[in-house]
């Protein structure tokens, strides 16, 4: 019976905050048009001069992208939960009857259903740009799969400063490591020309993995165990993310 109110609770959250979003659809835009100019400038200013062997520069690239676009569009949802909170929403809940765990999913399915439209935008300025797979349906069930769990992972992670800031500047800045942190992976060079120390990290950082595997998928190459390694890092990163984020929810109801 528990878990029906749940989900009954979370389903009226979700309705909630997906009404806030398409009163203000800019926010999908917004998020995917950094990406976009991103994916312009390395394909057609730095593209030619990259080494990526004999594939095209826009389908090494997007990969990387995408996650970029991940990383760009979970700040809004650490906003979108801070000015709840800064404006009482979390008191009035907390009054109702509801169970208090939907509020952060319906928070957390919000940015989920809002990454993947902006992820749709990017994908399609990139086949635009010439991007081309001849991968099949489970590949790219595998690459959505991959894509989801991260989005979720680092949703969940940008619930705890959601949570935990005292302004707009702390609660929004959090995401600019996740935003930088492709450029020290495989996503945008391959790591065999970086220097000693700075390739090390690039080799064993969880973007790298990621960034192999979905390039991999829908570039019809042999996956391995990297693939592995790139569910479990998008995993344990979840499950992390999320019992810290519950635990600092408990922490903030109990004030």
């Amino acid at each position: 019976m528990t878990t029906t109110y749940a989900f009954r609770d979370t389903a009226v959250l979700l309705k909630r905050s997906l009404r806030h979003i398409l009163r203000s659809p800019d926010t999908i835009i917004t998020t995917a048009v950094t990406p976009i100019a991103m994916l312009l400038l390395f394909v057609y200013v730095f593209g030619g001069a990259m080494k990526v062997g004999g594939d095209k520069y826009v389908n090494y690239l997007l990969p990387g992208i995408l996650l970029v676009t991940v990383a760009s569009g979970i700040a809004y949802t650490a906003f979108r939960l801070f000015i709840d909170i800064s404006g009482g929403i979390f008191e009035r809940f907390q009054s109702m009857p509801i169970v208090r765990s939907a509020v952060l999913w319906s928070h957390v399915l919000t940015s989920l259903l809002a990454n993947l439209n902006s992820l749709a935008l990017v994908v399609l300025a990139a086949l635009a740009m010439g991007f081309r797979s001849g991968a099949g349906l489970l590949a790219w069930l595998a690459v959505l799969g991959i894509l989801v769990l991260f989005t979720l992972a680092l949703t969940w992670l940008a619930v705890i400063p959601g949570l935990t800031a005292k302004s707009v500047d702390g609660v929004s800045g959090f995401s600019y490591p996740l935003i930088f942190l492709p450029f020290i992976s495989s996503a945008f060079v391959p790591t065999e020309g970086m220097a000693g120390p700075v390739r090390w990290f690039a080799q064993h950082q969880p973007v790298t993995s990621i960034v192999n595997t979905l390039r991999n998928l829908y570039g019809e190459q042999p996956v391995g165990n990297e693939g592995w390694i790139a569910v479990g890092w998008c995993v344990g990163l979840l499950l992390v993310a999320y019992a810290l984020a519950m635990r600092t929810y408990r922490r903030k109801l109990g004030q």
